[in-house]
């Protein structure tokens, strides 16, 4: 069984990683009798059917931008059926195969000209045709006890770990999208590929690619270099059409799992953050709502209420509101060899703006 959810669909607390078994969805899956309406009351219920029935179970196949989310969605599955029957609950962990993956490609939100495309060139009706770049890559810890399809005859990369291939795309491919979303769209760019064709843009995402890559592990038959180079023109891409607004939206379930981890690593080896630290603060910038012309922003957030509040509560007297929640950021807040970077670049955005900002970044 394949799984999509998205990073925030696996319900599980930011800075603890525990699965959050308050969630009222999550309780009234959870009672006895319930008709499941989460992904967790359905995929439990099909396994313990299976159980009951001698019958062996599935295998789950997360394909989420989760740093193992194979490990993560044991986890989190296994919690839920233990709310149910701890029996059931340990059967999970114990008897489910989670493995571990990498997707890689861009995929854009479905628009009505992509549904007239496919009709009037194909012929198709089709309500949510997938458009995608030319580029993909996936990567698959190859543990399938009951056996699999030839995924491998796909271009499938069957491999026994994943993490080096995770690592390189979530914090070089995912976190570059942040760092072009906020300051492109404060430079007033909507696309990716204007964004990225911007060169302060696209020297400032390197510079960021570079500042990470020392918390990668090396990654079988990939040159790294190579990879980066490939990232740019990937962005530029003008008829993928990648949208900012999609790569600003739903932040809280991004930067925390991508990027946080990444600033501690960096930090723990005694390594600079500037770059990353100016990436969160662009994001605190955009979710204060409105832009450099004044013109309101449209902040598509599951905590858009919270986050906005705390963003605008930065411009009086307290620059470092926006870090203060320590399920978001845990206790960066206390960290001065990040908070200097980041009230650095977050002082610039508000005085000069974002363009000037990016020169001071770039050194152009």
């Amino acid at each position: 069984m394949s799984l999509t959810i998205t990073e925030g669909g696996y319900n599980f607390d930011q800075v603890t990683g525990e699965f959050d078994v308050t969630a009222p969805a999550v309780v009234a899956d959870a009672r006895p009798g319930a008709v499941p309406t989460t992904v967790f009351g359905y995929v439990v219920e099909a396994l313990a059917r299976r159980r009951a029935r001698g019958v062996p179970p599935f295998t789950v196949m997360s394909c989420d931008n989760v740093q193992g989310n194979g490990a993560k969605a044991r986890a989190v599955f296994a919690a839920f059926a233990a709310l149910r029957d701890p029996e059931l609950g340990a059967w999970v962990h114990n008897a489910v195969a989670f493995p571990n993956s990498m997707v890689d490609r861009i995929t854009p939100v479905t628009t009505d000209a992509d549904r007239a495309l496919v009709r009037d060139r194909f012929g198709v009706e089709d309500r949510w045709p997938v458009v995608a770049e030319p580029f993909f890559q996936w990567v698959l810890e190859d543990d399938f006890p009951q056996g699999r399809p030839p995924l491998e005859h796909a271009g499938v990369q069957l491999v026994a770990d994943v993490e080096p291939y995770e690592l390189m795309k979530l914090r070089l491919l995912n976190v570059s999208h942040q760092a072009l979303a906020y300051l492109g769209w404060l430079s007033g760019y909507r696309y990716a590929h204007e964004a990225v064709a911007d060169p302060l843009l696209a020297r400032f995402v390197r510079d960021y690619m570079d500042e990470a890559t020392p918390t990668l592990r090396p990654v079988p038959g990939v040159d790294l270099g190579e990879y980066k180079a490939t990232l740019v023109e990937r962005f530029g891409n003008p008829e993928v059409a990648d949208t900012l607004a999609r790569l600003c939206a739903e932040t809280s379930d991004r930067i925390p799992k991508w990027l946080v981890p990444l600033v501690r690593e960096r930090l723990r080896a005694g390594g600079g953050v500037t770059r990353s630290a100016a990436i969160v603060a662009s994001w605190a910038r955009y979710a204060e709502g409105t832009d450099e012309q004044g013109e309101p922003i449209a902040v598509v957030d599951r905590l858009a209420d919270v986050l906005v509040a705390r963003a605008r509560s930065q411009r009086d007297g307290d620059p470092l509101a926006f870090l203060r929640d320590p399920a978001l950021f845990g206790d960066l807040v206390d960290e001065p060899r990040f908070t200097g970077p980041y009230l650095d670049a977050l002082g610039s955005l508000h005085r000069s703006g974002a363009q000037a900002t990016l020169r001071t970044l770039t050194g152009a």
